[in-house]
């Protein structure tokens, strides 16, 4: 028992700092956490860990939307137009972990990763990048490229649990021209019940750890309280170079992961 309050300890102190991190930059906190339990040894397969990880992510994202709300930083009819295909990707992409094999898609999932990457760490601003892709998005193409962008990064959480800021925050910038901010704050909005769906979704198929997922929960909801604060303080383009080393290092470490 003394071990295992040890392990319940370690996981809520290093959720502190993943919540932390996670809300300042609005990636849920699964490319941490996903790695911390897979090379820790505290699960057995990759698909537990990400089971566990939508579990804790989906309360994170809900701490982190509460402050964000707090300073009026969603951009709710974005948030609302991602939600349903976000909802339908976390679904499928849950599912689909027991058929499709993991490797190929780490690999496919890096790729992905590699323009908004070089994007974020050129730290470009938004109004340039809305430039490059066609302007201020409106009316039915928000629908449109926001529902696309949903369905990827429900999908892209929903299968290696990471949470769907690591796709959706560089695309709400890239393709709908919000600013960095507004991105963090709208992509834990529609976090919340995609990560939700998608840790229930795990769970019935019997990948998730509530054991380990509750000291994690917990630190990372505290942790979360802090990004938004340290958010008003720190340059955006410093915010966006941030991230584009976050995104760096997912990649980096869903290859490795692939190779394995």
């Amino acid at each position: 028992m003394a071990f295992d309050l040890e392990i319940s300890l370690l996981l809520g102190v290093a959720g502190l700092a993943i919540g932390t991190l996670s809300s300042l930059l609005g990636v849920g906190g699964g490319i941490f956490i996903v790695p911390l339990l897979t090379l820790s040894g505290l699960v057995a397969r990759v698909q537990e860990a990400a089971g566990t990880s939508l579990a804790a992510i989906t309360f994170t994202s809900l701490s982190a939307s509460i402050a964000y709300a707090r300073r009026r930083a969603i951009d709710v009819r974005t948030g609302i137009a991602l939600m349903p295909t976000s909802l339908l990707g976390a679904w499928a992409g849950a599912r689909l972990t027991s058929v499709i094999d993991s490797r190929w898609l780490a690999i496919g999932f890096a790729a992905l990763l590699l323009y908004p990457i070089v994007m974020m760490l050129r730290g470009k601003t938004t109004s340039e990048i809305g430039r490059t892709h066609r302007g201020p998005t409106t009316g039915a193409r928000l629908y449109v490229i926001g529902a696309a962008i949903g369905l990827a990064a429900g999908l892209g959480s929903g299968l290696l649990g990471i949470g769907s800021g690591t796709i959706m925050v560089p695309s709400l910038a890239l393709f709908l021209g919000l600013d960095i901010v507004p991105a963090i704050a709208t992509s834990l909005f529609v976090m919340v019940p995609s990560s939700a769906f998608a840790a229930w979704t795990h769970y019935q198929q019997g990948h998730l750890r509530v054991e380990l997922a509750i000291p994690l929960l917990v630190g990372t909801v505290i942790g979360a309280q802090f990004g938004p604060f340290l958010g008003e303080r720190i340059s955006r383009r410093r915010l966006r170079q941030l991230f584009g080393l976050i995104l760096l290092y997912a990649a980096v470490n869903m290859v490795l992961k692939a190779l394995q």
